[in-house]
């Protein structure tokens, strides 16, 4: 089995579309095309990481968090960066981030969190706009069954926890054939009317291209009509946070102390407890103070975060608690999700999850 292979699964959970201008997941070392012998997940690429995948016989690492956010001008080996790259090339290790990308996704680094918490009824906090497309094409009556199929086996008529959906209505399609047209009905030089299909269907912006090659390819027409929209609605299930609820309230203390408990952390900055029960609880893997406003908005109690900086404290306007419960701790299952994705997918293929302790902040 090839790189690519494991990563095409990947990029089906968490699209590479969806990671943030800043951010630089990918394949970031390596060939996607060499044979896979065994995979290490972590949350870092540290120097450590990658000699453990050396010694496990693991060939390609991957990782929640980027080892290279910013053009090298030198590898010489002078910082933590620079010896993991030096040692991963050396021995012919593929490093593959799947960082932001897979944080926007309702099933990803916060969907995880929130199963720890046992969280129901959830939803994105901050829901993306302009991600979501519409194909409006026509067809022939006898072919709109069969373009239809070819259409949602492509990716086409996703909505929420619906498949196959479409708008399907009947008009009449006029054309006139010139002389170097190929007409499937009509005849050259003559205006023809034909009885046609209008099929609409939505689908992720970043399926555009496979979505019109299939259409096309299916299409019986030599010239097929369409049009493609960029909707503005917000895709329910693409965002940053996620918002959920207890299935029981909790006092406020009794909740830190199962979070601290949950997190293995010995210590939760928060803000001024405000004496009331805890049901709607709002949470973001890594730096989510950008979040707080909307966690207030959506009637959150406590919202779970980390790398909240002291002027943001602040932010809370004792409207909900910030539990800021440190940046590896919020993201440290990141590590089982991917693990029991790949698992799943591959179940006769060498997973492994590491066990090197990448969190660089420490406690006294």
């Amino acid at each position: 089995m090839t790189i690519s292979t494991i990563l095409t699964l990947l990029e089906r959970i968490a699209p590479p579309y969806l990671q943030e201008s800043y951010d630089n997941a990918g394949l970031i070392i390596g060939n996607s095309q060499w044979e896979c012998g065994g995979v290490l997940v972590a949350l870092d690429a540290t120097k450590e990481v990658i000699n453990e995948a050396i010694e496990k016989k693991c060939n390609l690492v991957v990782v929640h968090h980027p080892i290279i956010f910013k053009g090298l001008q030198k590898i010489n080996g002078k910082n933590y960066v620079e010896q993991a790259i030096i040692t991963a090339i050396k021995n012919d290790i593929a490093i593959y981030a799947i960082h932001t990308n897979l944080d926007n996704v309702i099933d990803g680094v916060n969907g995880k969190i929130a199963d720890k918490l046992g969280l129901i009824n959830r939803s994105i906090l901050q829901p993306k706009n302009d991600l979501i497309q519409k194909l409006v094409v026509f067809v022939p009556i006898a072919n709109k069954d069969q373009l239809l199929q070819v259409l949602f086996e492509a990716g086409a008529g996703n909505i929420g926890n619906y498949s196959e959906c479409s708008f399907v209505s009947e008009g009449i399609g006029t054309f006139k054939p010139g002389e170097n047209a190929h007409p499937f009905s009509g005849t050259i030089g003559v205006q023809h009317s034909d009885n046609e299909i209008k099929i609409e269907v939505v689908f992720p912006i970043w399926l555009q291209g496979q979505i019109l090659s299939a259409m096309k390819q299916a299409h019986p027409y030599e010239e097929v009509a369409y049009e493609v929209f960029t909707l503005a609605n917000s895709n329910q299930m693409i965002g940053s946070g996620l918002i959920g609820e207890l299935a029981m309230e909790m006092d406020e203390k009794e909740y830190l102390k199962h979070i601290k408990e949950i997190f293995n952390t010995s210590v939760i900055r928060h803000t001024l407890l405000l004496n009331k029960p805890i049901k709607r609880v709002a949470v973001c893997g890594g730096a989510g103070s950008f979040l707080t406003s909307a966690a207030i908005a959506k009637g959150a109690d406590i919202y779970i975060t980390a790398d909240v900086k002291y002027h943001e404290f602040f932010d809370a306007e004792q409207k909900l608690v910030i539990a800021d419960i440190g940046h590896f701790e919020s993201e440290q299952y990141t590590i089982d999700l991917l693990a029991d994705v790949l698992r799943q997918n591959f179940p006769n293929f060498a997973v492994l999850k590491t066990g090197v302790l990448t969190n660089p902040v420490h406690y006294f």
